[in-house]
């Protein structure tokens, strides 16, 4: 199974770390994202999107994070972090379906401003971040509410809907995040998510840096 990615971006990192905690096997074929060579040929021909990451096994090619995660999970039998109970295996579905459709959005809004934008010499759009503020905290009390009482989203232990849920999140520091007012989502992310071994081995840190 190839991975074509980058680690330093939210999708590519949610595949990389859920991959390892699936206990996948995989050969990285890295596709510089600032370099913008998912852009470019050949990498169009296994993505036409221009995104990052994808899949190819054999002759599948498989773009969309949350959608590798759920086959590299089948491929490997791996029914503790994608669970083939269907009721289980639904809820799973549901938390991926929403992290891509609503979570990610709009905690891409603070990566964008308060993490690339500085890094490329420019300032925060304050109205930007504005905006975006009330459909964060609405999305984030709907996590927060969900992990009361609860270690893992979906469940007694780890699974990808915990991966693809923290992901949009992984650099809520740099991010500026406004987690203050979600006390059980920040408890989640912080004392469960980021204490896997699989999320510390593909550990990005401010100015996209990495451990490779």
């Amino acid at each position: 199974m190839q991975i074509h990615a980058d680690p330093i971006t939210i999708n590519c990192r949610k595949v990389l770390a859920g991959l390892d905690l699936i206990g996948a096997p995989y050969e990285l074929v890295h596709v510089d994202y600032f370099k913008g060579e998912q852009k470019s040929e050949p990498y169009i021909a296994i993505n036409p999107n221009a995104s990052v990451p994808a899949m190819v096994h054999g002759d599948l090619v498989l773009w969309e994070s949350n959608a590798i995660l759920q086959y590299a999970a089948d491929l490997v039998g791996n029914a503790a972090c994608y669970p083939t109970d269907l009721r289980q295996r639904a809820d799973v579905n549901r938390w991926l379906l929403w992290e891509s459709s609503s979570w990610f959005p709009s905690c891409y809004v603070y990566l964008v401003e308060n993490c690339v934008k500085p890094l490329l010499g420019g300032q925060p759009d304050a109205t930007v971040l504005e905006t975006n503020a009330a459909q964060f905290h609405k999305l984030a009390d709907i996590l927060e509410k969900r992990l009361e009482g609860r270690q893992w989203i979906v469940g007694n232990g780890p699974t990808i809907a915990d991966i693809a849920l923290a992901a949009p999140m992984h650099l809520h520091g740099w991010q500026r995040l406004p987690l203050g007012e979600h006390p059980d989502l920040r408890r989640w992310l912080t004392e469960s998510v980021e204490r896997l071994p699989s999320w510390q081995k593909t550990w990005v840190g401010e100015g996209f840096t990495t451990q490779q």
